[in-house]
């Protein structure tokens, strides 16, 4: 009797889990916060050895993605800041991708499996992931022109809504729900 209350429990537990997924992903439950506050001072360096900070990205976009290797929402949502990367590489966009609290050798060794098109950034080499409590994974800052926090998302929610929040940040973007409305549009 104990065996089976166990696995119950256990069951009740992956449920939870999976619901509790499936809301953020697939329900699109993960909003952005819009906000207008000042975006902390911070360094960061890329794995390639190049250097930013407020002062750098000043007159950029800033999208800010706190990822892990072991996340598979972020492994899910990489496809997309990949591709809006590479959609706006040269107009004023900077995709930071801030690896939180693992090792050089654990995200290279994943990177060779899996690379990615934008600057990858080490918790090493930044206080970003403290200055946004970055605790639950991915996390997005979107930072406008001015160096502003224009909006924030804590959790996957797919590619438009990546393309909202960089709207928000005053990046001239197209997302789904403006394709659907120029269709239906005589």
């Amino acid at each position: 009797m104990d065996a089976l209350a166990g696995v119950l429990t256990r069951t009740m537990l992956l449920m939870a889990i999976f619901l509790a997924a499936y809301d953020q992903v697939f329900t699109n439950q993960t909003h952005a916060t819009k906000s207008k506050e000042s975006a902390p001072h911070f360094n960061a360096t890329t794995t390639n050895g190049e250097k930013f900070s407020n002062v750098s990205i000043k007159g950029k976009v800033v999208l800010l993605e706190f990822w892990t290797t072991w996340c598979s929402f972020c492994a899910v949502e990489a496809p997309f800041v990949d591709k809006i990367n590479r959609e706006f590489a040269g107009k004023d966009l900077l995709v930071l991708a801030v690896n939180v609290g693992e090792s050089k050798k654990t995200v290279k060794k994943y990177l060779d499996l899996h690379p990615r098109d934008c600057k990858i950034v080490l918790t090493d080499d930044t206080n970003l992931a403290a200055m946004y409590a970055a605790t639950v994974y991915p996390i997005y800052v979107a930072i406008d022109r001015e160096s502003n926090i224009a909006a924030t998302q804590r959790g996957a929610a797919g590619e438009d809504a990546l393309r909202e929040l960089l709207a928000n940040a005053g990046l001239k973007i197209k997302t789904e729900s403006d394709a659907d409305a120029a269709s239906t549009t005589p």
